[in-house]
């Protein structure tokens, strides 16, 4: 008796054996339903994407350090869309932060000048904060050249941008980013040539030559100039689409930026170029309504 009592217990250890084997497998990479605990878990779960980070840091160029929006050929980083904490109109950082708490936890590493090539120095500079949301806007330099030909490539861009990413992420990888599109140039060109003192100063100051130069000629090869250093832009922004979206804690803006269409209200009446103080307010605008999406 005793012996058959323990081959049936060795047969049903076997079965159990097999039983949880089995479940086990399922468990892990069958379609077996997770434990109720589980899916409360994952549904409770916080959202990857912060939609009010208590800290903000900004790159980019000179729209961003807010150039001829307060005084000619100056920088005026105070009313800049990204960090700005004057009360002529709301930054991202007031909205997100409120103007005493931007003013103390909002840092613009955004230069004048600045290409894509030199965003991951502004990278590390932000990294060093540990900002809980990163804003970029840059590449309008790199399509802004003497010539079309003297562009950025495409190719070296997405590597430039890849890079600062990866400085980004390598020293603070959790820091949310948002990335701006670069501006829609010709539209740019198109509101400012209709100003004679802006196409003087468009001359004077060499701004933007590849797609400014000659604003008023219209024959066959400035319109494929300007076409070519066109292209160029929605290329810099499908780069900067692709590269956004391999991070999960990178929101592009969709080309709201590019889309925006600045009139002169919204352009410097010192250069007809870059944003003036409600251009910037606009910028901050869409930028807000992006960052606090719910997706």
């Amino acid at each position: 008796m005793r012996d058959r009592r323990r081959r049936s217990w060795a047969a049903l250890a076997v079965v159990l054996t097999s039983v949880v084997g089995v479940t086990g497998c399922d468990v892990m990479g069958g379609d077996s339903p997770a434990p109720a605990a589980s899916r409360a878990r994952a549904t409770h779960a916080a959202p990857v994407w912060d939609r009010s980070p208590s800290s903000v840091a900004a790159v980019g160029d000179s729209i961003t350090r807010g150039f001829d929006a307060c005084t000619v050929l100056s920088d005026c980083p105070e009313v800049s869309w990204a960090t700005g904490t004057s009360t002529r109109f709301d930054s991202l950082a007031v909205r997100l932060l409120g103007r005493t708490r931007a003013a103390e936890y909002s840092w613009n590493y955004a230069e004048t000048g600045a290409r894509m090539a030199d965003l991951p120095a502004q990278m590390a500079q932000a990294a060093r904060r540990g900002p809980q949301l990163v804003t970029v806007l840059a590449g309008a330099n790199d399509a802004c050249r003497t010539s079309a030909p003297a562009m950025t490539s495409v190719d070296d861009f997405r590597e430039q941008f890849e890079e600062a990413m990866h400085t980004l992420r390598k020293a603070s990888p959790k820091t949310q980013v948002y990335v701006a599109s670069v501006p829609n140039l010709k539209r740019l060109w198109s509101q400012g040539r209709t100003n004679q003192l802006g196409k003087q100063v468009w001359r004077l100051a060499g701004l933007c030559p590849s797609m400014l130069g000659d604003a008023d000629d219209l024959a066959m090869s400035a319109t494929l100039r300007r076409d070519r250093v066109q292209q160029r832009v929605e290329a810099y922004n499908k780069v900067l689409a692709e590269v956004c979206a391999k991070d999960r804690r990178c929101r592009f803006d969709g080309g709201a930026v590019f889309d925006f269409e600045f009139g002169t209200d919204q352009l410097s009446h010192w250069d007809w170029f870059h944003p003036s103080t409600d251009g910037q307010a606009r910028l901050a605008a869409i930028a807000y309504r992006k960052v606090t999406a719910p997706r």
